[in-house]
């Protein structure tokens, strides 16, 4: 089975190319999460960065996808610098919809599985409660709509997985944030009025490979169980690095100087129902996967 995986540079993009080729990434557990359809064995990977495979180049993805003729794309490229997004929303959509839509075109072209990588911030963070996947989207941002219009570019049969607060070994994230703030003198102010459920990559390319081997249509909310607030966050990774977590201090939102340019939602939990009602494995709590990164990470 050949497998082509967007994206491949970025922290999730590289996992899923360790994942599929039947290794453990980074910061992963020895008892794999990937079902019987996982990688390894079988699977011929391809991954592609952003500078070999840019995807709203509708030609260079279409010649790709013609050459290699994969039976499973992983649409893990994206452009997900929320706040930079905000300021320029036609590269956003170029990148993340109107590049899946090249994407999606492609692998139908060849008659490929489509994968498509989403987000959280496809909703407002209004709610109550966590968002099933059958839950209306209503993104406040240009990112979390331009992800959306990727969501609608793909075809029916398509696999959609939205996760949320995604770090791993590789790349930038709040945990390698929050170690190299660590080192500073003075306290460090994260706002503790944003809920959500910190994703690690390890864990979740797992269960993308699964899903999408499997060639299972539909939507998929994946995350690590559990959840908490930037600030609950931060304290959790100096914790778990043996720093003095009493040293993190709750702001709100508002609060924030300076101000965020891209609104965030205030509860983006993800109820990952189509699993659990779907009889599939769950990943394990956000603190478990805390302290196999942070393990890794100093």
């Amino acid at each position: 089975m050949r497998v082509l995986v967007t994206g491949a540079g970025g922290q999730l993009g590289h996992d899923l190319v360790i994942a599929l080729a039947g290794e453990v990434p980074p910061a992963g557990r020895r008892r794999s999460l990937l079902g019987p359809e996982g990688g390894g064995a079988g699977v011929d990977v391809t991954g592609a960065d952003r500078a070999s495979l840019p995807v709203e180049d509708r030609a260079a993805v279409l010649e790709a996808v013609a050459g290699l003729r994969p039976d499973v794309v992983v649409h893990a490229g994206a452009w997900t610098a929320v706040d930079a997004c905000e300021g320029d929303p036609d590269r956003a959509f170029r990148v993340n919809a109107l590049g899946t839509r090249h994407v999606a075109e492609a692998a139908g072209m060849v008659g490929a599985h489509l994968v498509y990588v989403s987000t959280d911030y496809v909703f407002d963070g209004r709610s109550a409660r966590p968002y099933v996947e059958w839950d209306p989207p209503c993104p406040l941002s240009v990112y979390g709509r331009s992800k959306l219009g990727g969501e609608l570019e793909c075809p029916p049969d398509a696999t959609v997985v939205r996760t949320s607060w995604v770090c791993g070994a590789t790349g930038a994230n709040m945990v390698k944030t929050a170690l190299a703030l660590a080192d500073r003198d003075g306290p460090l102010r994260f706002v503790d009025d944003q809920h959500g459920s910190p994703t690690f990559t390890a864990d979740l390319a797992a269960a993308i490979v699964t899903l999408g081997l499997d060639r299972r249509p539909g939507t998929y909310h994946v995350t690590n169980a559990g959840e908490t607030t930037w600030f609950g966050f931060v304290r959790a990774v100096l914790e778990a690095a043996g720093h003095d977590a009493g040293r993190v201090e709750p702001i709100s939102t508002a609060d924030l100087d300076p101000p965020r340019a891209a609104p965030r939602p205030a509860n983006s939990v993800l109820d990952n129902a189509a699993l659990r009602l779907g009889g599939m494995p769950l990943l394990p709590d956000w603190r478990d996967g805390l302290a196999r990164l942070v393990e890794v990470c100093t």
